[in-house]
């Protein structure tokens, strides 16, 4: 699943996508995805893409979602993986990268 919304998330050209494996480091989620996008439009596309290629693919849909395109921030929670669309502004200024230094990372291109 979380290999699915990296592809859907690049299919639309978001950047700078990581999927990193949680499990053991939180009691949120097993997976993490974080992309990015460059504008607001760009930031829209990615979550319709997401959330319409993995309903497509799996047959699911989130369990919740925070924040929307115009806070730059949003959170796609698919239980065992949460999604990170970010704008790539806020994506420096939080550094989640740094957050989850300790995590694996998923190579989701293979």
């Amino acid at each position: 699943m979380a290999k699915a919304c990296a592809k859907a998330a690049d299919e639309i050209q978001a950047d700078k996508i990581r999927v990193w494996d949680l499990r053991g480091l939180s009691n949120l989620t097993d997976f993490m995805v974080v992309c990015s996008g460059t504008s607001m439009p760009h930031l829209r596309a990615v979550l319709r893409d997401v959330r319409g290629h993995v309903e497509e693919w799996h047959g699911a849909k989130p369990a919740n979602s925070e924040g929307n395109a115009d806070t730059k921030w949003v959170v796609l929670d698919y239980i065992d993986v949460m999604v990170h669309v970010m704008h790539e502004e806020l994506r420096d200024y939080y550094g989640l990268e740094d957050l989850w230094a300790d995590a694996k990372e998923i190579d989701w291109k293979g």
